[in-house]
């Protein structure tokens, strides 16, 4: 479409904007399974007041917005307190968890490169490490060995050690991993990079808020954070489990040394000296207001009661689920994220499954391989698991008697 000749009102524009939205999934309902978390209409309009305040100011340099520099050391600090990072610890905010991970894959290069001399990297990291440690490679040009799960959906660590060579510079594990949400065994994985020296990074985008509650909350969590030896980088999305605005993650280092291979900074053109700590330049600061404020709304206690709240309704869907002989769990949940199979899938499609839910207002992902549909089960779910069950139950019939048959789709698009 052309821009406009001449402008229109601000309710015009405002209403024209509801209508786009007019066939989006309900997220603020209970409806989606990904992409949106919300721990209620009362922390929404927080994180949204926060966002409007900062929507403009720019983290590029915070000499000229200190408000930022303060906004970030504090959210890194409670993250990096969550993560059992300790004194040392250092970190920087992202605008997400691809952002986070790339920074990850990064570092490891450039550590790799000054300390060790390595010009031809790679990495390893299993099957089920997130796609975004795949994009991190190809941009900054490094080798992914991917390296195939156990039957249980986790890293294998004895075939991840073999993998591993001179030019290795970091290996992976994730706690959870998004396809199964089981947790990769991190105290081995971080083993085998520490014997070697090389970096360890731990993706807990999904689980780094809540796996630290669970285990306040008394649920048994296998040690995953910098209390482990040989972990030297940890990404932590506030937007998914800490229900901020979108555009917010961190990662912490385990020291200030490991933080700098993260950072660019040169002189070389005629602007003078140029500093980022991301792919980013330009640095939002609303985002990074909206976590700010989020933490301090929600504090301690809230995030004890949003954790609760996910893992019982994440535990409420597995049952439900379990006893519909239709379809199979992918493997015990370990954090909040459930993936569904079909129990036979010569004779059931389950994404024709997920078209059906769509078309009663439901949104699920659905990956693969194996064919499963994944449900990232969050606060916002809680005293709604019973109507999902009820139209997963209708949609389980409607498709058995039609012998349908659905398309994969996609975790991202690029349209």
């Amino acid at each position: 479409m052309a821009l406009p000749a001449h402008g229109i009102s601000r309710d015009q524009v405002l209403a024209q904007l509801d209508d786009f939205k007019v066939a989006d999934v309900k997220w603020r309902d209970g409806h989606a399974f990904t992409l949106a978390y919300s721990a209620g209409e009362e922390v929404l309009a927080v994180a949204e007041a926060a966002y409007a305040k900062y929507s403009t100011e720019n983290a590029l340099n915070t000499d000229a917005f200190p408000s930022l520099r303060r906004i970030q050391s504090d959210v890194v600090d409670i993250v990096a307190g969550w993560l059992e990072a300790g004194p040392e610890g250092a970190g920087f905010m992202t605008s997400g968890g691809t952002e986070s991970l790339l920074m990850a894959v990064k570092a490891a290069r450039e550590r790799g490169r000054k300390e060790k001399g390595i010009t031809q990297p790679n990495v390893v990291l299993p099957t089920s490490a997130h796609a975004a440690f795949e994009k991190g490679c190809y941009y900054f040009g490094l080798e992914s060995r991917r390296v195939a799960v156990g039957a249980d959906w986790k890293a294998d660590v004895a075939a991840m050690e073999a993998a591993i060579d001179d030019n290795t510079v970091l290996v992976v594990g994730s706690a959870p991993q998004y396809p199964q949400g089981v947790i990769d065994p991190i105290a081995e994985i971080a083993a085998i990079a520490a014997a070697r020296d090389i970096n360890c990074h731990v993706d807990g985008c999904m689980g780094g808020v809540t796996l630290t509650y669970l285990e306040r909350l008394g649920h048994e969590i296998p040690a995953w954070n910098f209390s482990v030896p040989g972990v030297t980088s940890i990404s932590v999305d506030l937007h998914k489990y800490g229900y901020t605005a979108k555009g917010a993650s961190v990662i912490v280092h385990r020291n200030k040394r490991l933080r700098g291979y993260q950072t660019y900074v040169t002189d070389n053109w005629l602007g003078g000296m140029y500093g980022s700590s991301g792919v980013l330049g330009t640095k939002g600061g609303g985002a990074m207001a909206a976590a700010w404020a989020v933490l301090h709304f929600l504090g301690d206690d809230g995030y004890l009661r949003l954790t609760s709240a996910a893992r019982q309704a994440c535990e409420e869907l597995t049952a439900a689920v379990r006893g519909m002989p239709e379809l199979a769990i992918r493997a015990e949940p370990e954090a909040t994220l459930l993936a569904i199979g079909a129990a036979d899938p010569e004779r059931f499609d389950v994404f024709a499954l997920a078209d059906a839910l769509w078309r009663r207002g439901w949104y699920v992902d659905r990956q693969g391989p194996p064919a499963s549909l994944h449900c990232t089960v969050n606060a916002v779910h809680a005293g709604r698991i019973p109507a999902f069950v009820a139209d997963l139950r209708a949609s389980i019939d409607e498709v058995s008697s039609a012998g349908a048959a659905g398309a994969q789709g996609a975790y991202g698009t690029v349209d």
